[in-house]
């Protein structure tokens, strides 16, 4: 089966900021992502967990975005200056896909 280079795009930050995040990929021309909460972590300020918390706003978000190579420099601008000034995480990953048309 034929396979189709791609960029994984992963941005884990707070999850009041998600709306922020999401308005701005889809400015910068991304068509898809996906939302998943963050249970807990580890990171510089130490190991957190989002057990017993009743709103969003101690809690993380991670969103998943596929996208064509050549769009990636407009995601990481659009990203970076919503997380930039917030607590957050941006990594990139090559990947493969099957069907390149929904990227």
């Amino acid at each position: 089966m034929e396979t189709h280079k791609a960029k994984r795009v992963e941005v884990t930050i707070e999850a009041v900021m998600e709306t922020r995040l999401t308005d701005a990929l889809v400015k910068a021309g991304v068509t898809g992502f996906t939302i998943l909460p963050v249970l807990g972590g580890s990171g510089r300020s130490g190991q957190w967990s989002r057990e017993g918390q009743v709103s969003r706003a101690g809690g993380m978000i991670n969103v998943v975005c596929i996208i064509r190579p050549e769009k990636l420099e407009a995601l990481l601008k659009a990203a970076f200056a919503v997380v930039e000034r917030h607590i957050g995480v941006v990594s990139v990953t090559d990947c493969e896909v099957l069907r390149a048309e929904r990227f």
